[in-house]
């Protein structure tokens, strides 16, 4: 009798849960997508990074013989080159874009930025109406896969400034 009574109030919470929870919004496609992996467009770069960074790792363990350091510099430096080794995937929406990485998926509305700086490898959107050196810290940077024109076409047709390259 009771294993009853717990099903059926386990059946009621389970009715309850589902339904207070709201629909899901449809979402609209976004109007462009891409996926930037630096590791895997360039072998030659790639390789050498690695060795560098295993020779790095064989030198923290001869130096200090020590488990904890050797783990620590392997989390440190591989870790800090996430951006490099995992690709990015960017969805550009009307009205906002979203950059998802390995670890984090990062949203941000077009309106948040007012300039944007171009270079050869991707494109810096900055929240400021001119140049500043807060620029690299407060900014997001969009890297290109090939496909420069195209990202560039969005963020000129997002973000109004008049002194682009």
């Amino acid at each position: 009798m009771e294993s009853e009574n717990k099903k059926a109030s386990a059946e009621e919470s389970k009715d309850d849960i589902q339904s207070s929870a709201s629909p899901e919004e449809p979402v609209d496609p976004p109007i462009y997508e891409y996926s930037c992996h630096p590791a895997a467009r360039n072998k030659g770069i790639t390789i050498l990074t690695t060795i560098f960074l295993i020779v790095c790792v064989v030198l923290t363990w001869l130096i200090s013989f020590s488990p904890f350091l050797t783990v620590l510099a392997v989390l440190i430096l591989f870790g800090s080159m996430g951006g490099f080794y995992f690709p990015t995937r960017y969805y550009f929406y009307d009205d906002h874009f979203v950059v998802k990485t390995m670890v984090q998926a990062l949203r941000k509305e077009w309106n948040l930025f007012r300039s944007y700086y171009p270079d050869k490898n991707g494109v810096l959107l900055s929240p400021f109406g001119h140049p500043s050196r807060l620029e690299n810290f407060r900014g997001l940077y969009i890297k290109f896969a090939g496909n420069r024109d195209r990202v560039m076409e969005i963020v000129r047709s997002k973000i109004e400034f008049e002194d682009a390259k």
